[in-house]
């Protein structure tokens, strides 16, 4: 059953653990909760018949990253929106998908899934795979994280970070959603150990950005305790230049930004490549 609503604002604000706190459930309750099994359902300026058309041409593409840039390519402009996913520890999760308005996760979400998928049906299904390990909706195997995202992709994602950063490639342990304080970004979840590659700031030279190819996602590295990156977004590759497609919070929208800018010296990265 599904349950199609007009601009509300709900629960997970999934990207701000990937900017401070993508992980923070806040909810605030405008309207009823959907029951059980129900779904939340908005296509914003999108249609079933739109995105059956997107797909079939989606299809055609042969390389995985030249697919993930093209379906991108239909999210530019797209308002940021964050606190979109419904779920918290104390609060049932629903499935949500959202296409009027994305924040840097959740346009990863949609965009792995609608690459995994022929029409509208299989874009649900795949949704629930990307979003969620066993494909059961459950907050508590949710992929907060971007390394969780990237690990349980697997069979689709192959983590990249040493093959673009090469001998400049750092590991890291980190104690994801553990602050060093000793709280949670996510209270009531577990706090997960977890090796993280990444390229430090010094080392993203011209190089590096050569190495990179349209369509690999990227996250941001942190060095906070709890987190492995702050935000995220697709690598796209354009008359020479090395772009960031992501949904921004300061420019409210999906847009390009140049990485090297973006990154401005201080920033490391994390990269997944789509198979």
């Amino acid at each position: 059953m599904t349950w199609i609503f007009a601009k509300m604002k709900f629960g997970a604000t999934r990207c701000l653990v990937m900017g401070l706190v993508f992980l923070l459930v806040l909810p605030t309750f405008l309207l009823p909760l959907p029951a059980f099994g129900e779904e939340v359902v908005d296509l914003g300026g999108w249609s079933r018949e739109k995105i059956d058309r997107l797909l079939a041409d989606a299809g055609r593409i042969p390389k995985p990253g030249d697919k993930v840039e093209f379906i991108s390519a239909a999210f530019l402009e797209t308002p940021y929106l964050a606190g979109t996913l419904i779920g918290s520890a104390e609060t049932a999760e629903v499935f949500v998908l959202r296409l009027d308005g994305v924040d840097c996760f959740t346009l990863l979400d949609y965009v792995e899934a609608l690459r995994r998928a022929s029409d509208f049906e299989r874009f649900k299904e795949a949704l629930r795979r990307v979003r969620y390990r066993e494909e059961r909706v459950d907050f508590f195997i949710r992929n907060h994280f971007f390394s969780e995202w990237g690990e349980a992709g697997s069979g689709h994602l192959r983590e990249a970070t040493a093959l673009v950063g090469e001998e400049d490639v750092r590991r890291g342990e980190k104690q994801l959603n553990g602050k060093e304080e000793g709280t949670l970004y996510l209270p009531g979840y577990p706090v997960r150990k977890r090796q993280v590659a990444f390229i430090p700031p010094e080392a993203v030279d011209e190089s590096v950005l050569a190495r990179l190819r349209s369509g690999d996602y990227v996250g941001i590295y942190t060095p906070l305790p709890g987190l492995d990156v702050s935000h995220c977004g697709i690598v796209v590759k354009r008359q020479g230049k090395v772009f960031l497609r992501h949904a921004s919070s300061r420019l409210k929208k999906v847009t390009d930004e140049e990485l090297a800018s973006y990154l401005g010296g201080k920033k490391g990265l994390v990269v997944y490549r789509p198979l």
